[in-house]
């Protein structure tokens, strides 16, 4: 794969709100809703749900990328007219439990994930890209939960973490408390997105990134993915030993070591021996 990919054709999926190309080792998952700054509506999030289903049990795919059209949002949260039926607390509980399916969906991919950002990434957008591994962004990107003085709404407890995972607890603090939007200077300096491009390079650069992870040992990302959702709070011997062991007597290993020995370049394929 290149930094400039071969794409096969484009699918529209949601009615053309989400759009979906592939080539190999690789997908993009386009927001498509531009005249709405790409804001998510019910079917958006059913069709990712079903997305991150599929890519999950299909072990040749090893990148997924998120991004919205236009190149003003990449999500400005979601369609506002969703909520209009709302009668009870209850909704809302409900309505924040589909959401959390879909975000663990998307962290959970044994895929690497990548955030594409240009402009607002707020709301449901930076639950998005905040439950992705990786987030390049451009200059106008905005990151933000201006819930407070907007729609007065409050975000399940693991979006607010996944957050403070990403961020930091201080800038967490600051978009939601003080719905202060944070600019991509300030999402760098912190760590959240691995670099700020200019827009004409943003697709070369997500797509030279995506090469290299499509390059990479799958097994060693699977297994790294699987260590940072269990968290220390989650750390067990057992289950670490076993993953190593499954790493350590695998192909790819063997592959890995003579392929160095000798100064030339593996071929991984992510298969145990």
């Amino acid at each position: 794969m290149s930094a400039a990919p071969a794409w096969g054709p484009v699918s529209e999926r949601a009615g053309g709100q989400v759009l979906l190309r592939s080539q190999p080792g690789a997908i993009e998952v386009t927001f498509n809703r531009p005249e709405k700054h790409n804001a998510f509506t019910a079917a958006m999030y059913a069709e990712l749900e079903h997305i991150c289903e599929l890519a999950a049990t299909t072990p040749a795919l090893h990148v997924v990328v998120f991004r919205g059209a236009g190149g003003r949002a990449f999500a400005a949260g979601n369609d506002i007219s969703s909520f209009t039926g709302f009668s009870s607390g209850a909704d809302g509980v409900a309505y924040e439990a589909r959401i959390r399916g879909v975000l663990d969906a998307i962290a959970a991919l044994p895929q690497v994930t990548i955030a594409a950002v240009e402009g607002h990434c707020v709301g449901g957008g930076l639950a998005v890209a905040n439950a992705c591994d990786l987030r390049i962004c451009t200059p106008t990107a905005r990151f933000g939960y201006p819930i407070a003085r907007t729609l007065g709404n409050a975000l399940s407890a693991p979006i607010v973490l996944r957050c403070t995972e990403v961020f930091g607890d201080p800038l967490t603090r600051e978009m939601i408390l003080a719905s202060r939007m944070v600019d991509a200077r300030r999402a760098e300096a912190v760590g959240a997105v691995m670099e700020v491009v200019a827009p004409e390079r943003l697709e070369a650069e997500v797509w030279g990134v995506a090469a290299g992870i499509v390059q990479a040992a799958p097994l060693t990302i699977r297994a790294t993915k699987e260590q940072l959702r269990s968290g220390r709070d989650g750390y067990e011997a057992a289950v670490d030993d076993a993953r190593l062991d499954r790493v350590y007597g695998s192909d790819d290993f063997a592959e890995g070591v003579a392929a160095f020995l000798a100064k030339r370049r593996p071929a991984f394929r992510g298969e145990v021996s």
